[in-house]
Protein backbone atom coordinates (compact mmCIF):
# COMPACT_ATOMS: atom_id res chain seq x y z
CA UNK A 1 0.00 0.00 0.00
CA UNK A 2 1.27 3.51 -1.36
CA UNK A 3 2.02 5.74 1.66
CA UNK A 4 -0.39 8.85 2.75
CA UNK A 5 1.02 12.04 3.04
CA UNK A 6 0.00 14.84 5.52
CA UNK A 7 -1.90 16.50 2.85
CA UNK A 8 -3.81 13.17 1.47
CA UNK A 9 -4.49 12.24 5.14
CA UNK A 10 -6.00 15.93 5.82
CA UNK A 11 -7.76 15.57 2.44
CA UNK A 12 -9.49 12.31 4.00
CA UNK A 13 -10.50 13.65 7.27
CA UNK A 14 -12.65 16.35 5.21
CA UNK A 15 -10.13 19.63 6.45
CA UNK A 16 -11.26 18.76 10.19
CA UNK A 17 -7.54 20.11 11.70
CA UNK A 18 -8.76 23.73 9.18
CA UNK A 19 -12.21 23.60 9.98
CA UNK A 20 -13.52 27.28 10.65
CA UNK A 21 -10.19 28.91 9.96
CA UNK A 22 -8.77 31.78 6.97
CA UNK A 23 -5.32 29.64 5.72
CA UNK A 24 -2.64 31.08 4.07
CA UNK A 25 -0.61 27.92 2.07
CA UNK A 26 2.84 27.65 1.67
CA UNK A 27 3.26 25.17 -1.03
CA UNK A 28 4.74 24.60 -4.91
CA UNK A 29 4.13 22.53 -7.77
CA UNK A 30 5.56 19.50 -6.01
CA UNK A 31 2.58 19.88 -3.38
CA UNK A 32 0.33 17.69 -5.12
CA UNK A 33 -2.30 14.82 -3.62
CA UNK A 34 -4.03 11.80 -5.15
CA UNK A 35 -4.52 12.09 -8.81
CA UNK A 36 -1.95 15.02 -8.78
CA UNK A 37 -4.32 17.52 -7.82
CA UNK A 38 -2.87 20.49 -6.02
CA UNK A 39 -2.79 21.28 -2.16
CA UNK A 40 -4.64 24.75 -3.06
CA UNK A 41 -7.30 22.89 -4.37
CA UNK A 42 -7.75 20.55 -1.85
CA UNK A 43 -7.33 22.85 0.81
CA UNK A 44 -9.84 25.23 -0.66
CA UNK A 45 -12.36 22.95 -1.16
CA UNK A 46 -12.53 21.29 2.62
CA UNK A 47 -15.76 22.45 4.11
CA UNK A 48 -16.07 25.89 5.99
CA UNK A 49 -12.25 26.39 5.36
CA UNK A 50 -11.42 29.84 3.71
CA UNK A 51 -7.99 29.65 1.56
CA UNK A 52 -6.92 33.32 1.55
CA UNK A 53 -3.56 33.06 0.39
CA UNK A 54 -0.36 31.15 -1.16
CA UNK A 55 3.08 31.50 -0.52
CA UNK A 56 6.28 30.09 -2.56
CA UNK A 57 9.50 29.26 -1.27
CA UNK A 58 12.72 29.27 -3.94
CA UNK A 59 11.70 29.22 -7.21
CA UNK A 60 8.28 30.40 -6.58
CA UNK A 61 4.81 28.52 -6.32
CA UNK A 62 4.95 27.11 -10.13
CA UNK A 63 8.60 26.14 -9.73
CA UNK A 64 9.62 27.96 -12.68
CA UNK A 65 12.79 30.33 -11.20
CA UNK A 66 16.03 28.86 -11.70
CA UNK A 67 18.51 28.75 -8.81
CA UNK A 68 19.07 31.77 -6.63
CA UNK A 69 16.70 34.18 -8.87
CA UNK A 70 14.74 36.25 -6.85
CA UNK A 71 10.72 35.70 -7.22
CA UNK A 72 8.40 38.85 -7.84
CA UNK A 73 5.89 38.78 -5.12
CA UNK A 74 3.49 42.10 -4.43
CA UNK A 75 0.69 39.37 -3.92
CA UNK A 76 -0.72 39.60 -6.86
CA UNK A 77 -3.64 37.15 -7.67
CA UNK A 78 -3.16 33.53 -8.43
CA UNK A 79 -4.85 32.52 -12.13
CA UNK A 80 -6.86 29.76 -11.15
CA UNK A 81 -7.96 30.46 -7.30
CA UNK A 82 -7.83 34.11 -7.03
CA UNK A 83 -6.19 34.37 -3.98
CA UNK A 84 -3.07 36.82 -3.64
CA UNK A 85 0.05 34.94 -4.12
CA UNK A 86 3.34 35.76 -2.11
CA UNK A 87 7.05 35.28 -2.63
CA UNK A 88 9.32 33.95 0.55
CA UNK A 89 12.66 33.98 -1.81
CA UNK A 90 13.39 37.19 -3.04
CA UNK A 91 16.89 39.68 -2.90
CA UNK A 92 17.77 39.44 0.99
CA UNK A 93 17.39 36.50 3.47
CA UNK A 94 15.17 39.06 5.12
CA UNK A 95 12.50 38.64 1.80
CA UNK A 96 12.31 34.77 2.56
CA UNK A 97 10.02 35.75 5.32
CA UNK A 98 6.36 36.43 5.58
CA UNK A 99 6.24 40.35 6.07
CA UNK A 100 3.62 40.79 9.21
CA UNK A 101 1.07 42.70 6.57
CA UNK A 102 1.12 38.90 4.48
CA UNK A 103 -0.38 37.22 7.77
CA UNK A 104 -2.95 39.72 8.14
CA UNK A 105 -6.26 38.00 8.25
CA UNK A 106 -4.88 34.78 8.81
CA UNK A 107 -5.53 32.18 11.51
CA UNK A 108 -3.03 29.58 9.93
CA UNK A 109 -0.35 28.87 7.97
CA UNK A 110 0.29 25.52 6.45
CA UNK A 111 3.36 24.26 4.87
CA UNK A 112 2.95 21.90 1.95
CA UNK A 113 6.88 21.07 0.81
CA UNK A 114 8.74 18.22 -0.04
CA UNK A 115 11.91 18.21 1.36
CA UNK A 116 15.43 16.44 0.04
CA UNK A 117 16.65 14.80 3.23
CA UNK A 118 19.74 17.91 3.30
CA UNK A 119 20.18 20.32 4.96
CA UNK A 120 21.01 23.45 2.76
CA UNK A 121 17.69 22.66 0.34
CA UNK A 122 16.63 25.81 1.25
CA UNK A 123 12.63 24.66 2.44
CA UNK A 124 13.49 23.44 5.69
CA UNK A 125 14.81 27.27 6.38
CA UNK A 126 11.55 28.69 4.64
CA UNK A 127 9.70 26.92 6.90
CA UNK A 128 11.14 27.44 10.08
CA UNK A 129 11.19 31.31 9.35
CA UNK A 130 7.12 31.50 8.65
CA UNK A 131 6.83 29.31 11.54
CA UNK A 132 8.26 32.40 13.75
CA UNK A 133 6.75 35.49 11.56
CA UNK A 134 3.45 33.05 12.36
CA UNK A 135 4.14 32.90 16.37
CA UNK A 136 5.11 37.29 15.92
CA UNK A 137 1.39 37.37 14.66
CA UNK A 138 -0.16 34.99 16.80
CA UNK A 139 -1.05 32.92 13.64
CA UNK A 140 -1.06 29.07 14.19
CA UNK A 141 0.86 26.38 11.45
CA UNK A 142 0.02 23.20 10.07
CA UNK A 143 2.71 21.11 8.67
CA UNK A 144 1.57 18.65 5.98
CA UNK A 145 4.02 16.01 6.19
CA UNK A 146 6.05 14.21 3.45
CA UNK A 147 8.58 11.72 2.79
CA UNK A 148 11.99 11.92 3.39
CA UNK A 149 13.70 10.53 0.43
CA UNK A 150 17.07 9.92 1.53
CA UNK A 151 14.93 7.85 4.44
CA UNK A 152 14.82 8.77 7.98
CA UNK A 153 17.80 6.11 9.92
CA UNK A 154 21.33 7.59 8.23
CA UNK A 155 22.35 10.78 8.83
CA UNK A 156 26.17 12.24 7.89
CA UNK A 157 28.45 14.98 8.25
CA UNK A 158 29.11 17.84 10.51
CA UNK A 159 26.83 20.66 11.88
CA UNK A 160 27.61 23.96 11.46
CA UNK A 161 29.49 26.50 13.64
CA UNK A 162 28.59 29.48 15.41
CA UNK A 163 28.95 31.39 12.72
CA UNK A 164 28.50 29.54 9.55
CA UNK A 165 24.79 29.94 9.39
CA UNK A 166 22.71 30.94 6.68
CA UNK A 167 19.45 30.65 4.44
CA UNK A 168 21.41 26.98 3.65
CA UNK A 169 20.86 25.69 7.17
CA UNK A 170 19.67 28.44 10.43
CA UNK A 171 20.27 26.35 12.69
CA UNK A 172 23.05 22.87 13.46
CA UNK A 173 21.84 19.91 11.12
CA UNK A 174 23.90 17.28 9.67
CA UNK A 175 24.35 18.06 6.19
CA UNK A 176 21.60 14.46 5.76
CA UNK A 177 19.69 14.88 8.72
CA UNK A 178 16.95 11.74 8.36
CA UNK A 179 14.01 14.40 9.54
CA UNK A 180 11.02 14.71 7.17
CA UNK A 181 9.71 18.81 6.99
CA UNK A 182 7.42 17.70 9.98
CA UNK A 183 10.19 16.41 12.25
CA UNK A 184 12.52 19.34 11.75
CA UNK A 185 9.43 21.73 12.43
CA UNK A 186 9.05 20.17 16.04
CA UNK A 187 12.29 19.94 16.79
CA UNK A 188 12.82 23.43 15.83
CA UNK A 189 10.04 24.71 17.62
CA UNK A 190 11.21 23.31 20.76
CA UNK A 191 15.62 23.69 20.38
CA UNK A 192 14.93 26.70 18.77
CA UNK A 193 12.30 28.51 20.90
CA UNK A 194 10.09 29.13 18.20
CA UNK A 195 7.31 28.34 20.28
CA UNK A 196 4.56 28.74 17.78
CA UNK A 197 1.13 27.22 17.75
CA UNK A 198 2.30 24.02 15.42
CA UNK A 199 0.41 20.95 14.53
CA UNK A 200 1.99 18.48 12.19
CA UNK A 201 -0.24 16.08 9.90
CA UNK A 202 1.89 12.89 10.01
CA UNK A 203 1.88 10.27 6.87
CA UNK A 204 0.57 7.24 7.16
CA UNK A 205 2.39 4.18 6.28
CA UNK A 206 5.95 5.77 6.15
CA UNK A 207 8.90 4.20 7.52
CA UNK A 208 12.49 5.60 8.23
CA UNK A 209 13.85 2.40 6.46
CA UNK A 210 11.99 3.36 3.28
CA UNK A 211 13.84 4.37 -0.11
CA UNK A 212 11.75 6.89 -2.00
CA UNK A 213 10.50 3.98 -4.43
CA UNK A 214 9.05 2.29 -1.48
CA UNK A 215 6.58 4.54 -0.77
CA UNK A 216 4.61 4.23 -3.56
CA UNK A 217 4.35 8.14 -4.27
CA UNK A 218 5.25 9.96 -7.39
CA UNK A 219 8.07 11.89 -7.15
CA UNK A 220 7.30 15.75 -8.30
CA UNK A 221 10.25 17.62 -9.03
CA UNK A 222 10.19 20.17 -6.21
CA UNK A 223 12.85 22.83 -7.92
CA UNK A 224 13.92 22.89 -11.33
CA UNK A 225 17.20 20.98 -10.79
CA UNK A 226 15.54 18.29 -8.74
CA UNK A 227 14.16 15.99 -11.70
CA UNK A 228 14.31 12.24 -10.05
CA UNK A 229 14.83 10.74 -6.55
CA UNK A 230 18.55 9.39 -7.95
CA UNK A 231 18.78 13.28 -8.06
CA UNK A 232 18.36 13.50 -4.48
CA UNK A 233 20.46 11.13 -3.40
CA UNK A 234 23.89 12.63 -4.80
CA UNK A 235 22.64 16.08 -3.80
CA UNK A 236 23.94 15.47 0.03
CA UNK A 237 27.09 15.52 -1.91
CA UNK A 238 27.64 17.35 -5.26
CA UNK A 239 25.79 20.14 -4.64
CA UNK A 240 29.33 20.86 -2.95
CA UNK A 241 30.26 21.47 -6.71
CA UNK A 242 28.47 24.79 -6.72
CA UNK A 243 31.27 26.22 -4.38
CA UNK A 244 33.33 25.89 -7.23
CA UNK A 245 34.47 26.27 -11.15
CA UNK A 246 33.05 22.92 -12.01
CA UNK A 247 30.05 22.49 -13.58
CA UNK A 248 26.95 20.20 -11.19
CA UNK A 249 25.45 19.56 -13.99
CA UNK A 250 22.98 22.25 -14.29
CA UNK A 251 21.87 23.03 -17.87
CA UNK A 252 21.53 19.48 -18.90
CA UNK A 253 18.88 16.34 -17.98
CA UNK A 254 21.02 14.81 -15.17
CA UNK A 255 21.80 17.97 -12.82
CA UNK A 256 24.01 17.11 -9.41
CA UNK A 257 24.78 13.31 -11.14
CA UNK A 258 27.07 14.63 -13.50
CA UNK A 259 29.93 16.87 -12.05
CA UNK A 260 32.64 18.35 -14.46
CA UNK A 261 34.53 20.89 -16.25
CA UNK A 262 36.44 21.58 -19.46
CA UNK A 263 39.87 21.30 -17.82
CA UNK A 264 39.32 17.50 -16.15
CA UNK A 265 39.77 14.70 -18.01
CA UNK A 266 37.31 11.76 -17.72
CA UNK A 267 38.64 8.83 -18.21
CA UNK A 268 41.40 10.30 -15.02
CA UNK A 269 38.79 11.61 -12.85
CA UNK A 270 36.48 8.11 -12.82
CA UNK A 271 39.78 5.97 -12.45
CA UNK A 272 41.02 7.88 -9.22
CA UNK A 273 37.07 7.97 -7.73
CA UNK A 274 36.39 4.34 -8.49
CA UNK A 275 39.76 3.27 -6.90
CA UNK A 276 38.76 5.32 -3.37
CA UNK A 277 36.06 2.22 -3.13
CA UNK A 278 33.16 4.79 -1.59
CA UNK A 279 30.32 2.71 -0.81
CA UNK A 280 27.23 2.25 -2.89
CA UNK A 281 28.26 4.20 -5.91
CA UNK A 282 30.27 4.18 -9.29
CA UNK A 283 32.07 6.45 -11.54
CA UNK A 284 31.58 6.74 -15.16
CA UNK A 285 33.66 8.85 -17.28
CA UNK A 286 31.24 11.09 -19.65
CA UNK A 287 31.52 14.61 -21.44
CA UNK A 288 28.58 16.61 -21.41
CA UNK A 289 28.01 20.16 -22.44
CA UNK A 290 25.60 22.53 -20.61
CA UNK A 291 23.17 24.88 -22.24
CA UNK A 292 23.22 27.59 -19.22
CA UNK A 293 24.59 28.40 -16.12
CA UNK A 294 28.77 27.39 -15.65
CA UNK A 295 30.93 26.68 -18.79
CA UNK A 296 27.83 26.98 -20.82
CA UNK A 297 28.09 25.97 -24.86
CA UNK A 298 31.28 24.17 -23.77
CA UNK A 299 32.14 20.25 -23.67
CA UNK A 300 33.11 19.45 -19.58
CA UNK A 301 35.12 16.27 -19.34
CA UNK A 302 33.70 14.53 -15.91
CA UNK A 303 31.89 11.59 -14.30
CA UNK A 304 28.57 10.30 -13.79
CA UNK A 305 27.58 9.10 -10.21
CA UNK A 306 25.82 6.01 -10.30
CA UNK A 307 24.25 5.05 -7.01
CA UNK A 308 24.73 1.07 -6.85
CA UNK A 309 23.56 0.38 -2.73
CA UNK A 310 21.60 3.61 -1.87
CA UNK A 311 21.74 1.78 1.64
CA UNK A 312 25.34 2.36 2.11
CA UNK A 313 26.27 5.36 0.01
CA UNK A 314 27.10 8.01 1.87
CA UNK A 315 26.40 11.23 -0.66
CA UNK A 316 28.66 13.85 1.43
CA UNK A 317 32.20 12.03 1.81
CA UNK A 318 31.40 11.19 -1.57
CA UNK A 319 31.19 14.66 -2.59
CA UNK A 320 33.96 16.10 -0.56
CA UNK A 321 36.07 13.12 -2.49
CA UNK A 322 35.39 14.03 -5.66
CA UNK A 323 36.14 17.81 -4.72
CA UNK A 324 39.27 16.59 -3.41
CA UNK A 325 40.32 14.45 -6.54
CA UNK A 326 39.59 17.07 -8.83
CA UNK A 327 41.38 19.74 -7.05
CA UNK A 328 44.27 17.17 -6.97
CA UNK A 329 43.87 16.52 -10.81
CA UNK A 330 44.10 20.33 -12.01
CA UNK A 331 45.22 22.23 -9.32
CA UNK A 332 46.16 25.27 -11.62
CA UNK A 333 42.45 25.68 -12.67
CA UNK A 334 40.22 24.52 -9.43
CA UNK A 335 38.57 27.60 -8.04
CA UNK A 336 36.58 28.26 -5.11
CA UNK A 337 33.60 30.78 -6.06
CA UNK A 338 34.16 33.91 -4.99
CA UNK A 339 30.44 35.31 -5.94
CA UNK A 340 28.11 35.82 -3.64
CA UNK A 341 25.50 33.07 -2.57
CA UNK A 342 22.51 32.55 -1.41
CA UNK A 343 22.63 36.16 0.42
CA UNK A 344 26.07 35.67 2.00
CA UNK A 345 29.21 38.29 0.45
CA UNK A 346 31.64 37.71 3.20
CA UNK A 347 32.09 33.91 3.58
CA UNK A 348 33.05 31.62 0.67
CA UNK A 349 30.49 29.18 -0.73
CA UNK A 350 32.03 26.52 0.02
CA UNK A 351 31.88 27.43 4.00
CA UNK A 352 28.42 28.35 3.64
CA UNK A 353 27.62 24.69 3.16
CA UNK A 354 29.75 22.97 4.54
CA UNK A 355 28.83 25.18 8.01
CA UNK A 356 32.66 25.65 8.78
CA UNK A 357 35.77 27.32 7.21
CA UNK A 358 37.68 24.11 8.13
CA UNK A 359 37.23 21.70 4.91
CA UNK A 360 38.71 24.91 2.67
CA UNK A 361 41.31 25.14 4.49
CA UNK A 362 42.19 21.80 4.96
CA UNK A 363 42.04 21.55 0.87
CA UNK A 364 44.01 24.82 0.55
CA UNK A 365 46.62 23.69 2.80
CA UNK A 366 46.72 19.62 0.93
CA UNK A 367 45.81 18.54 4.38
CA UNK A 368 43.53 15.05 4.27
CA UNK A 369 40.11 15.46 5.59
CA UNK A 370 39.67 12.30 7.17
CA UNK A 371 40.55 13.49 10.73
CA UNK A 372 37.09 15.67 9.78
CA UNK A 373 34.90 12.61 8.98
CA UNK A 374 35.98 11.56 12.32
CA UNK A 375 35.29 14.25 14.46
CA UNK A 376 31.61 14.55 12.60
CA UNK A 377 31.28 10.97 13.74
CA UNK A 378 30.48 12.40 17.25
CA UNK A 379 28.21 15.09 16.30
CA UNK A 380 26.47 12.44 13.87
CA UNK A 381 25.64 10.48 16.93
CA UNK A 382 25.04 13.33 19.45
CA UNK A 383 22.11 14.04 16.85
CA UNK A 384 20.65 10.65 16.58
CA UNK A 385 19.95 11.10 20.21
CA UNK A 386 19.00 14.71 20.11
CA UNK A 387 16.44 14.23 17.37
CA UNK A 388 15.04 11.46 19.41
CA UNK A 389 11.87 13.08 21.13
CA UNK A 390 10.87 14.46 17.61
CA UNK A 391 10.36 11.26 15.78
CA UNK A 392 6.98 10.73 14.35
CA UNK A 393 7.81 7.59 12.67
CA UNK A 394 9.29 3.85 13.21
Amino acid sequence: MAVRTGLEVLAAQQGATLRGRRVGLVCNQASVGPGFEHAADLVARQRLVRLCALFGPEHGVRGEAQDMIPVAGGGAADEELGVPVHSLYGDSLESCSPADEMLDGLDVLVVDLQDVGVRWYTFASTMVLAMRAARRNDVSVVVLDRPDPLGGEAVEGGAQEEGYYSFCGLFPLPVRHGLTMGEIALYANEKLGVDCDLAVVAMDGWKRSMLWEETGLPFVPPSPNMPTPDTARVYGGTCLVEATNLSEGRGTTRPFEQIGAPFLDPYDLAERMNAQGLPGVRFRPCRFRPVFHKHAGKSCGGVFLHVTDARTFLPYKTGLSLLLTARDLAPGDFRWRTERYEFVDEVPAIDVLAGTDQVRKAFDHGDPIGYLMDAWRAQEAAFLEARRPFLLYE
